[in-house]
């Protein structure tokens, strides 16, 4: 039988127990971050022949040059006429719904007019180019290559550039088909810190990129955090989440596999239930421990289950509320009765799967809103990966004669006040 944590809100200790069960020390250990740092300064200083020695290293292979890392346009056709039919049009209905969703987010500019002329306003443009890091090796994630594609294009970033990790000089089909329907630019196969290295610093084959998204290991992650400001970033995740509230009303069964649909991404990962129903958190218990037996990943999540993993009981939903914002999860399912009217409440998540057959692994592939979400309670501060994340803002200023005049005076009395005269008398020829 599996034994997984159990908290209840009444006791006296349950957010001391809660801090210690979302305890994530994200922070790369002192080897990591010299190797790292090494990789960094190497490929830096001497470009692609570093990148071409740490790829032959690190990935088992034996090249000598860039073009045999370069994956053409050819080979990724090639891939999408390999998988099945049914792989193709599951991946063109994705890609077409995250098209759709992030059209809707597209920021639009806008501008208006003062009475005497002043105009103001906000320029949007699309970054000029992305580098996407898509992992590799036994891990096969064309989900992720669309979801970090495809807003980038519906944005109008014109170059995006993936970088793949192939070990072995193994190449994922499903993968490369995914980046051809994506509209992707460029694709190398290179992975690690060098890759990040290569994206944000430039080689004598690979033009540098101005922001890196994407998923990756420690190395990948650390290597991400220390390029940061030379480039932009979307952000350092930490290990998959999932937070299930519910009413006690769904089947236990559909509870105990969405749990399971996290706790299988890797033994780290954090899978916890909230309900104020005792019965059912017993059901659900009872349905973890009968269907876990038919899972190919069960090691991995009985490891993560009893590591990370909770069952929470409160006495209303207004506590599993409060629980569930404290929590800020990555995914948030409310499988309760008007789902969406309790969503109104939820104040931190990365996204609020609404309703009993809602299941969280839809929005994993093909719901429409991104896959790429805050973990480790960043929710309380950032959001989903989406278009906007690909565009840039500019302010607009434009001033009418009386316009410089009237705002003259002003800027005057302040800069005065701050001591900066040029400032002031640059004002001040206008007024």
């Amino acid at each position: 039988m599996l034994t997984i944590k159990e908290l209840n809100f009444s006791d006296n200790n349950f957010w001391k127990e809660m801090d210690a069960l979302l305890a994530w020390d994200s922070v790369s250990d002192d080897q990591v971050f010299t190797t790292v740092n090494g990789i960094l300064a190497d490929i830096k200083n001497r470009g692609d022949a570093a990148l071409i020695e740490y790829t032959n290293r690190f990935d088992r292979m034996s090249v000598d040059s860039m073009d045999e890392l370069r994956i053409s346009a050819e080979r990724l056709q090639a891939a999408l006429a390999t998988i099945t039919p049914e792989q193709k049009e599951a991946l063109e209905f994705a890609a077409k719904r995250v098209a759709t969703y992030a059209e809707h987010q597209k920021i639009e500019p806008w501008s208006y007019t003062e009475e005497d002329g002043t105009v103001l306003g906000q320029q949007i443009m699309p970054l000029d180019s992305v580098g996407l890091y898509v992992p590799g090796g036994k891990a096969a994630y064309p989900s992720s290559v669309i979801m970090n594609a495809v807003p980038a294009k519906v944005a109008g970033v014109e170059r995006l550039i993936m970088v793949v990790p192939t070990p072995d000089g193994e190449l994922n089909d499903l993968v490369l088909a995914a980046a051809a329907i994506a509209g992707v630019d460029e694709v190398y196969a290179i992975g690690g810190a060098q890759a990040v290295a290569a994206l944000a610093y430039g080689t004598e084959t690979i033009k540098a990129v101005d922001k890196i998204v994407g998923p990756g290991n420690i190395y990948v992650a650390t290597a991400k955090k220390m390029v940061y400001g030379t480039v932009g970033i979307d952000m350092i995740a930490g290990p998959s989440e999932i937070l299930v509230v519910c009413d006690g009303k769904t089947n236990p069964d559909w509870i105990a596999m969405d749990l399971f649909s996290q706790a299988e991404h890797d033994e780290d990962a954090q899978s916890i239930l909230v309900s104020p129903d005792a019965d059912f958190l017993e059901q659900v218990k009872a349905s973890i421990d009968k269907l876990i037996q038919e899972m190919p990943r069960a090691e991995i999540i009985n490891t993560s289950l009893q590591g990370r993993g909770a069952i929470i009981q409160v006495a209303s939903m207004d506590e599993a509320i409060e629980v569930a914002n404290y929590i800020s999860p990555e995914h948030l399912e409310l499988s309760v009765e008007d789902a969406q009217e309790v969503a109104k409440s939820i104040r931190h998540a990365g996204a609020i799967f609404m309703g009993r057959y809602t299941a969280e692994a839809l929005g994993d592939y093909c719901a429409g809103p991104n896959h790429v979400l805050p973990t480790s309670r960043t929710a309380r501060f950032s959001s989903p990966l989406g278009v906007y994340d690909f565009q840039k803002r500019s302010s607009l200023i434009g001033c009418s004669a009386q316009g410089a005049s009237d705002l003259g005076k002003i800027a005057s009395v302040l800069a005065h006040g701050e001591g900066l005269t040029a400032h002031a008398r640059s004002a001040e020829y206008r007024i």
